[in-house]
């Protein structure tokens, strides 16, 4: 059924949680090891620039929590430790903050870099990867993920460095993933018309508005994903049948 998507497809745009990767390496080892770190890591960067850029981003996301009323934990003085109780907070609740997606990462690369983690994909992906590059497909990854921490994932997997076949990473500083413009902005970057995008995405809502940027779409039907219900639009269980 979804064969012809990727036939008329120049790009293919995918998705990593639900996806490429079970939410369960995500949800149950990526965010654990984020919280169980985020305090060493931060007393070991306290002049790190790029750390207190994501630290300004956070204060911004807690203040405008405070403000809606939000129940929070109380980050008193600004200081770097002052917002562990925080930033542990927005991964229990995995929130779609630059900021934290951007000091996720940070910590990430410690532990690939260490042996600590190696990224899971679906057994399907690698073979996938190298079929549609035979093709003259090229593929990118839109996630809520940092850029950093996309890079990452694909580089330390557990069937090898996939970042070969890889054109480039989009994260939130493209936009919300629910918005019809950031998908127009990521075809106007690849230089692709949105007709000849296939995206693919366990999330209907961004299916939804991929679609409407006038990309195609087709919704990844997954082992462990949160949701079976497609909504309507074509699925896929696996990249075999693309």
């Amino acid at each position: 059924m979804s064969e012809h998507y990727s036939d008329r497809a120049q790009v293919i745009l995918l998705d990593i949680e639900g996806t490429t990767t079970p939410i369960d390496y995500v949800v149950e080892i990526l965010f654990p090891f984020a919280q169980a770190y985020v305090e060493s890591f931060l007393e070991a960067h306290p002049q790190d620039q790029a750390v207190e850029a994501d630290l300004m981003g956070l204060r911004q996301d807690y203040e405008a929590d405070v403000a809606l009323g939000l129940s929070v934990p109380e980050w008193k003085d600004g200081s770097m430790i002052a917002a562990v109780a925080y930033i542990n907070h927005l991964i229990a609740i995995d929130r779609k903050s630059t900021g934290l997606k951007s000091l996720q990462g940070k910590i990430w690369e410690q532990g690939y870099q260490d042996g600590r983690l190696r990224s899971q994909v679906f057994s399907d992906v690698k073979k996938a990867f190298v079929r549609w590059k035979s093709a003259g497909k090229q593929l990118f990854i839109f996630s809520s993920g940092s850029v950093q921490a996309q890079q990452l994932l694909f580089r330390y997997t557990d069937v090898g460095d996939l970042t070969g076949f890889l054109s480039g990473y989009f994260d939130t500083k493209t936009g919300s993933k629910k918005e019809v413009d950031s998908y127009r902005k990521i075809a106007q970057a690849i230089g692709v018309p949105c007709s000849k995008i296939l995206f693919i995405s366990d999330v209907t809502a961004e299916l939804r508005a991929a679609q409407a940027a006038g990309m195609e779409t087709l919704f990844s039907l997954r082992p462990g994903n949160r949701s079976s219900d497609s909504e309507g639009f074509p699925v896929c269980q696996d990249f075999d049948s693309i």
